[in-house]
């Protein structure tokens, strides 16, 4: 994910952005996802997949094609892929309550790991 400089990200800020304010929305949309959590966690595990979705496209990763995938990193995409599989399934009530808290440990793992690249040094 990051190269060997601490000073670098693997974050592509155009067009005058800046990584507080990807960082700070972000943290604000996974807080308020969570405070819902406890009372839809089929739910909640979908909204979590979507947001780390849109981090994973901010970074440069193309998890929605299979071939520009494959130069992602393996961990990341299969991490993000196999619980965005388990949110789609609990959509449909078709997800256990384990495979739902462990999609969303795995996708708060993935979340906390693109947010701390980016955070305050």
């Amino acid at each position: 994910m990051m190269g060997n400089d601490p000073e670098m990200s693997t974050v592509d800020w155009n067009e005058g952005a800046y990584p507080g304010a990807d960082l700070h929305s972000w943290e604000s949309e996974w807080a308020s996802i969570s405070e819902d959590a406890s009372d839809d966690p089929d739910a909640a595990v979908s909204e979590y997949a979507e947001l780390v979705a849109r981090i994973l496209a901010a970074n440069g990763y193309a998890v929605t094609d299979p071939v520009a995938r494959a130069g992602e990193d393996p961990e990341v995409v299969s991490t993000y892929l196999s619980a965005r599989e388990v949110a789609e399934r609990a959509e449909l009530g078709e997800a256990s309550r384990s495979e739902v808290e462990q999609a969303t440990e795995d996708l708060r793992l993935v979340f906390e790991a693109f947010t701390r690249d980016v955070g305050p040094e």
